[in-house]
């Protein structure tokens, strides 16, 4: 799979607050947890990232051997080609929402809208259920199904504290209606639209501190890390979540609109 070359450039890793650590790309977020049980992977990204994010750990001052669970926010290549990979350098579970299982163990066979994509098959350790948890020592994640990016797209909550605060991190799987994603009449998702509209319900639901995402374009992760230190936590931003989650509820909104006025 070819990829984009701001895959492969490292954004500075970072502490995002407590036991959360920033650990991906320019453009695609990947989170390490840390617990003196061992660590928890979210999104190991390409497979040609997986180095990255090994280095990316290692100079944290973890040790990549010590992932024990790989959790993914969507089965889309771009946070799922490099899950085969790093559970083999980690030996780690794998642990998919259910809707994206099937996608992970045949490498992309089956997607709704991308036929053609292919990325390598990933055995899945558990598939998980709306609102499971996934604990590892201290750490506790909630799996919070927000389907229609991908029909088990998930977005996880986990609480982690901060100088005394326990503040509840959000990390969005995907608001995005993709373009060419069909909302009406889509044999292969006929309830794509119902569940955007149930991803909507529970994302405006959640009371977010920390506002994190599967990329991080979502919450400004550029132009938010430079101020890091200096002040207050640029990641703690409720009011940002809050306009982000109405302004992709607003485009899909329109989007669905538009193609039932044109059928």
């Amino acid at each position: 799979m070819a990829i984009p070359v701001f895959a492969e450039t490292p954004f500075p890793p970072h502490k995002v607050a407590g036991n959360l650590y920033y650990v991906g790309s320019v453009e695609y977020a990947s989170y390490l947890v840390t617990t003196p049980q061992g660590h928890i992977l979210i999104n190991p990204s390409f497979e040609e990232s997986v180095p990255m994010i090994e280095a990316a750990v290692t100079k944290l001052g973890f040790q990549f051997t010590d992932v024990r669970i790989i959790l993914t926010s969507h089965a889309h290549g771009d946070h799922i080609a490099g899950c085969a990979l790093a559970r083999k350098k980690t030996n780690a579970k794998v642990m998919i929402m259910s809707g994206d299982e099937d996608l992970v163990r045949s490498g992309g066979v089956g997607d709704f809208q991308y036929p053609d994509s292919r990325f390598p098959a990933c055995a899945v350790d558990r598939v998980l259920k709306d609102g499971e948890q996934v604990k590892l020592g201290t750490a506790v994640l909630t799996a919070v199904l927000t389907p229609g990016h991908t029909k088990g797209c998930t977005t996880w909550t986990l609480r982690v504290k901060e100088e005394g605060r326990e503040l509840l991190a959000v990390i969005i799987g995907s608001p995005n209606v993709n373009p060419g994603y069909r909302l009406v009449e889509n044999e292969l998702y006929p309830g794509i639209a119902d569940d955007y509209k149930k991803t909507f319900a529970r994302l405006k639901a959640l009371k977010a501190d920390l506002f994190l995402g599967a990329h991080g374009a979502y919450y400004g992760l550029e132009e938010k890390y430079p101020r890091l230190g200096r002040g207050p936590n640029p990641f703690l931003d409720p009011d940002g979540y809050r306009s982000y989650v109405e302004s992709k509820e607003q485009e899909f909104l329109g989007k669905f609109a538009a193609q039932r006025k044109a059928k």
